[in-house]
């Protein structure tokens, strides 16, 4: 029996010492495993360097000048951090209880949830902490289907998952982890989920709408609310059920947030939609140039797309979303109305006036070889006659249409016909701007930019037609020092040949053809665009001070000095109408316009601060005369009906000039301009801090209205000014004034007519007096 017990006590002594043996054998091999995997034998692995410097793409982000963000610069990734204390505390909490709620007790691996994991394999739930799956999104590749490729892949997460707990605060890991993650459409990272599906920065989450986001961390794809709205409410109440479960909200609360349904705000960021994508895609290239001048610290290019930069803009959100709304409002009508009056019955050649039919092929010839189309086809390397061919085939496509809710149709037709259709609708561009600081407060380049992509603020420049006259007028004022009470007979007038330059004799008839014959005001004759008047202005002063005071206020074109420019013949775009403009505003000085007012890296190292350019180009008497010439403009000249309370042409524009009346009753300054066959429609206004200027037009000269009743710029452009500063000014935070022009202290120039008319009459009766005197 001693022997049996003996026996029986060396065997399991030898069954613990191998016990032991064997667990140490595991343990060492485990740990051999770890150091193997740290040492980087089962793959590379991020060194110390790379741990503290993660590499991520970062959006560049345009921000306003009320602080609000325009847009994005992004290649695939739409990612702006979010810093750990402007995440909201629902968010936080539904995280930790979804997906990790021993986060703040372990160190990168959570023991208990592994042993769950392996003994009921993975059915009660995975293992993975927020640290082991930042690791995975940061360092690591997705796992092949390979069963020892996974557990080398889950290895090397729990190592870089300590390491990473070794270097980050639990915090800063929760706000990688958010910050890093895709959430889908566009959505990378926490802000760009949250501005893209709720409209709102993190911070003003909701409970059930931070469960719907950490509902996503699952599986983006799957839980998406675009496409599978129903699977992402169960998701999203299931993390609400864990909140409960963990008390980080009621039972009751719990009850009544799985009830409601998901409640999007749906809005979607890309380079063609949003606010402000016009000026965004100018600002892009304006971006492009200023990297080649200005590299990194260690003579790197910075990268627009990848680096994080941002980009502090003087564009006011609240004043472009009014334009744009503005020019939605009224340029829908007013294409309306053109549709109506260009129908094959009332045109046949629509949308076309005044060409015949083989410049129309031409026109449409010249497009189809311009387009993306052709080029990209070339690039293909198909000939001429097979790539002319695709555009006579059939295709489907999506257009834009007014009448629709998205503003574009699904339709079936040839590229051709797709050119024609677009040239149908009428263009417009708006900027507007603060005349003391040269900031840009809004920029509408076009009626929709994914469709149509020319910014025609300042690509795109139009005869500027009576918009161009003020520079006349300030010319005479300046060096005649002539008053607005200043009179001129309403005659025709000729330029004799060769009286300024090498040109034919030139006499301009006025936009009617008629012709009072009285003495008129320059006030009176600017209000009412008189060409006579004009043209004899131009001839006293001569074309070349009329240039100059134009250069010098940031007309940067080589302007002909020949007495034509008077009329407007010259092609000018919206960007520089404005800033010359605004020299009038601002008592005299030229202030070129400002788009950015400084720009930092993403740590917030200032890179760029903007310096005004300016310029003093008239005295302040001479501006606030101006002023006052073009205040005539807005009281009984072209821009009256901004004053009118709708009794006049109401029958005309009720229809089709949306927000008429405008019964504005503060001082404004302005002036309208219309050039031959109603091809273009100008508004230029002012009041004492905003410049704005708007043009409409066709895309081609020979696309417009018949008739001026519609096609002149007190019809196409001033009503889209009017419905802006309605907008404006119905916000008065947004602070645009109602207050009068300042006038200078010192105002030599006479602004009282019938002051000025009663010391004429008084001359003429000493006249009198002395003519009956015997000497």
């Amino acid at each position: 029996m001693a022997k049996t017990g003996q026996k029986q006590q060396q065997s399991f002594g030898k069954f613990i010492k191998w016990f032991w043996i064997l667990f140490g054998a595991g343990v060492l091999s485990v740990v051999l495993v770890f150091l193997l995997a740290s040492w980087g034998a089962f793959g590379e692995m991020p060194t110390f360097e790379r741990l503290e410097n993660p590499e991520t793409n970062l959006a560049t982000e345009f921000i306003s000048s009320d602080g609000e963000t325009l847009g994005k610069l992004y290649l695939d990734d739409n990612r702006t951090d979010v810093p750990y204390n402007a995440l909201p505390k629902n968010l936080i909490d539904a995280l930790i209880a979804s997906e990790d709620i021993r986060f703040h007790d372990h160190s990168g691996i959570d023991a208990r949830g592994t042993l769950r994991a392996m003994i009921f394999l993975g059915s009660r739930g995975g293992a993975s902490t927020i640290t082991q799956q930042l690791s995975k999104l940061l360092f690591t590749k997705h796992a092949s289907s390979n069963t020892f490729d996974r557990i080398i892949q889950k290895i090397k997460e729990w190592v870089i998952a300590t390491r990473l707990e070794r270097s980050y605060t639990k915090e800063e890991i929760i706000s990688m982890y958010l910050n890093i993650y895709d959430f889908g459409n566009n959505a990378d990272g926490i802000r760009s989920a949250s501005r893209i599906y709720f409209g709102k920065e993190p911070a003003e989450l909701k409970v059930e709408e931070s469960a719907m986001l950490v509902g996503m961390l699952q599986n983006s794809s799957l839980y998406n609310p675009i496409r599978r709205e129903e699977l992402t409410w169960k998701k999203r109440n299931i993390v609400l059920g864990q909140m409960a479960k963990f008390e980080f909200i009621s039972e009751a609360e719990k009850d009544s947030l799985q009830a409601q349904k998901i409640n999007l705000n749906y809005n979607p960021e890309s380079h063609r939609e949003g606010l402000a994508t016009y000026f965004r895609m100018y600002m892009q290239r304006w971006l492009n140039n200023w990297v080649k001048d200005n590299p990194k610290p260690d003579g790197e290019k910075w990268n627009i797309y990848l680096d994080g930069l941002k980009v502090y803009t003087t564009v006011d959100s609240r004043m472009q979303r009014n334009a744009e709304e503005a020019v939605q409002e009224h340029m829908k009508n007013l294409q309306a109305e053109f549709f109506h009056q260009n129908t094959p019955k009332r045109n046949p050649t629509a949308p076309f006036l005044d060409i015949s039919k083989g410049a129309i092929d031409t026109i449409l010839r010249n497009s189809m070889h311009r387009s993306e189309r052709w080029r990209h086809l070339k690039r293909e390397g198909l000939s001429e006659k097979e790539i002319e061919a695709t555009f006579h085939k059939k295709t489907e496509m999506t257009v834009f249409d007014w009448n629709s809710d998205s503003y574009e149709k699904d339709t079936t037709m040839t590229p051709l016909d797709s050119i024609r259709y677009y040239k149908t609708f009428l263009r417009t561009a708006m900027m507007s701007m603060e005349p003391q600081t040269g900031h840009v407060k809004a920029w509408v380049g076009g009626i929709d930019y994914k469709h149509f992509q020319y910014d025609n603020v300042i690509q795109g420049a139009r005869q500027a037609g009576s918009t161009f006259k003020p520079f006349v007028y300030a010319a005479a004022i300046d060096q005649l020092r002539y008053s607005p009470c200043y009179t001129l007979p309403d005659n025709i007038y000729c330029i004799e040949p060769g009286k300024h330059g090498n040109i034919d004799s030139w006499c301009p008839k006025n936009s009617d053809g008629t012709y009072s014959g009285e003495d008129m005001t320059l006030k009176n004759a600017l209000a009412n665009s008189v060409n006579s008047i004009t043209a004899q202005l131009i001839d006293r002063v001569g074309p070349g001070s009329v240039v100059s005071i134009a250069r010098n206020m940031g007309i940067t074109k080589d302007i002909p000095e020949v007495p034509s420019i008077a009329l407007g013949t010259l092609d000018i775009n919206v960007f520089e109408m404005v800033g010359a403009y605004g020299t009038f505003a601002n008592q005299g000085v030229y202030v070129k316009p400002v788009m950015v007012t400084r720009i930092e890296d993403k740590n917030g190292t200032v890179l760029y601060e903007y310096t005004p350019e300016t310029k003093d180009v008239l005295s302040k008497d001479v501006a606030y005369a101006m002023v006052n010439l073009m205040e005539g403009v807005t009281q009984s000249g072209s821009g009256a009906r901004l004053r009118h309370t709708g009794a006049k042409n109401q029958s005309v524009y009720k229809e089709v000039v949306t927000g008429y009346p405008y019964e504005f009753n503060n001082p404004i300054a302005g002036k309208t301009g219309t050039t031959q066959n109603q091809s273009d429609g100008w508004f230029m206004g002012m009041v004492p801090n905003l410049v704005t200027g708007v043009w409409v037009g066709g895309e081609e000269r020979s696309i417009h209205f018949s008739s001026i009743t519609y096609g002149q710029g007190a019809a196409m452009a001033l009503p889209i000014w009017g419905l802006y500063m309605k907008k404006n000014y119905a916000n008065e935070e947004i602070g645009v004034s109602k207050d009068a022009f300042e006038e200078p202290e010192e105002m030599s120039i006479n602004l009282d007519c019938s002051k000025q008319a009663q010391e004429e009459q008084d001359d003429l009766d000493i006249e009198d007096d002395l003519d009956g005197l015997d000497f």
